[in-house]
């Protein structure tokens, strides 16, 4: 979809792809969607760009299943994955504007079918709805696996005991609420049946209402495509290219509110959009002082009542990712500008090649949101990286409102870690994975496949490299070179 006599806004896919990282010298690749379909794998592709929060223009690439006919279009149904969460957010937010539900009462005070029962020792503590949008909780569960064709799949209730055929543990709580930032859709899960207890009904029955009718996603729906009678789907595909979930070509996701959303390019986009507009005041979808706690960080972490947020002023976003087996998704939105996109796909591969678009299209918004980086030609003696390697401990005393994202994107919060030098190259060994360091200043790098971190180590007055500060978005966490290294064995 394009307005008639508007210049073509996806133009930009034809020869704007590219990395976030490039090597000095390196040129820029101007890769093409097609392209980098190919390279990944990914048969299928749908995209919406918005403008002012409204959808300008939106269309599909590739094929519904690889090696057939059926193209996808802008209306074709994708799995979105953690997506799902943002919508299951709106919901909620819907019934908060309606006083059907409250952000700040106690959850076990209105679930009525179940009960969230407390870390051993701390009876008094309590979880709110405010906390499981934002993953303040202190609820484990991270995510939930797919389930293929012919295989049992679990209850709401089966999923939150962790019983068979749900192959998840319990939905506990491991750390004290509101403490930090832990991502679980295992929180999600909970805010479903919040949902389906004060009104009676399925997930389903109320989302439409609430989210689906009003903005215009008659296709949307967390059921099964097969189940909801719904055509023109992506069918999943892995690493190659080949159909999975055969016969029917897709998985199936029981855990509906963090990770079963079934949605299509216009209709994500239309959804996007209202949030902006409500934001902005020019819709009555969420009451605007809603809206605004929406795209508001809960602190610690990074996270709204849904979306995860960063920047300021025309360069504020929102964004989430989803990540099933077969499926990825990304959407954008800029709440003071109206600007923002959404990308769907249909292959295991698609995590990166959402990635590369996601550049094409901010660097097309023009606010710099997704920068470049270029690395440094720096001489390893000149730099002197031998200095840097050893053992780090993070200081306890980092607040967690700094500390923010990384307590949840690291599972043990990265309480140490080591730099390596191989006599060439740095490395990050973190207890359960190691990246290679890429140097943007002499004394600053980042580690493209460890979240793309950054690492800025702290030279003294006397010339001794005595700390490093490790950056993760807009957190920061302060590490001391410890003096003795850790005793042989000893987990690092």
């Amino acid at each position: 979809m394009v307005p008639d006599g508007s210049p073509a806004p996806l133009a930009v896919l034809e020869s704007g792809l590219r990395p976030n990282l490039l090597a000095p010298g390196e040129p820029l690749p101007h890769w093409s969607l097609r392209e980098r379909m190919a390279h990944h794998r990914v048969p299928g592709v749908a995209i919406a760009l918005l403008r002012d929060g409204r959808v300008v223009a939106s269309a599909g690439y590739g094929q519904l299943r690889a090696g057939q006919e059926g193209a996808v279009d802008a209306d074709t149904l994708f799995n979105v994955g953690s997506i799902s969460k943002v919508v299951t957010a709106a919901t909620s937010l819907r019934l908060v504007a309606d006083r059907r539900l409250d952000l700040d009462r106690d959850v076990n005070r209105i679930l009525t079918s179940w009960r969230l029962p407390p870390r051993a020792g701390h009876p008094d503590e309590t979880v709110n709805l405010r906390m499981l949008m934002s993953h303040t909780a202190g609820l484990n569960v991270h995510g939930f696996p797919d389930y293929l064709p012919g295989e049992a799949t679990p209850t709401l209730l089966q999923t939150l005991e962790g019983q068979a055929p749900a192959r998840t543990p319990a939905i506990r709580l491991r750390h004290r609420p509101g403490e930090m930032v832990d991502y679980s859709g295992g929180g999600t899960v909970i805010a479903q049946l919040m949902i389906e207890d004060v009104t009676g009904k399925p997930l389903e029955d109320t989302a439409r209402p609430e989210v689906f009718t009003p903005i215009g996603m008659a296709r949307s729906t967390f059921l099964d495509p097969a189940d909801a009678a719904r055509d023109n789907v992506a069918f999943a595909h892995d690493a190659e290219g080949r159909t999975v979930a055969l016969p029917r070509g897709w998985q199936r996701f029981p855990q509906q509110a963090p990770a079963g959303l079934w949605t299509s390019a216009n209709e994500l986009g239309a959804f996007v959009g209202t949030l902006i507009r409500s934001y902005q005041g020019r819709d009555d979808y969420l009451p605007r002082p809603l809206a605004i706690q929406m795209l508001t960080e809960v602190a610690p972490g990074n996270f709204g009542l849904g979306p995860r947020l960063e920047g300021e002023g025309e360069r504020r976003v929102f964004h989430h990712g989803g990540s099933n087996d077969s499926y990825h998704a990304w959407i954008e939105g800029y709440p003071e500008t109206g600007d923002g996109f959404v990308i769907l796909t249909n292959g295991e591969n698609g995590w990166a090649l959402r990635g590369e678009i996601r550049n094409a299209l901010s660097d097309a918004i023009g606010r710099g949101v997704n920068p470049l980086l270029r690395t440094i030609a720096l001489d390893a003696a000149s730099g002197r990286f031998a200095d840097y390697a050893g053992h780090y401990v993070r200081d306890a005393q980092t607040p967690e409102d700094l500390r923010g994202t990384q307590a949840d994107a690291f599972d043990d919060g990265a309480a140490t870690l080591d730099i390596r030098f191989d006599g060439g190259e740095l490395s990050v060994v973190l207890p359960d994975e190691t990246g290679l360091l890429r140097a943007l200043a002499p004394n600053r790098f980042v580690a493209p496949t460890v979240f793309s971190t950054g690492y800025a180590f702290h030279r003294d007055a006397e010339g001794k490299v005595r700390a490093l500060t490790l950056s993760l978005g807009d957190s920061r966490v302060h590490y001391r070179r410890a003096t003795t290294p850790p005793a042989a064995g000893a987990r690092r």
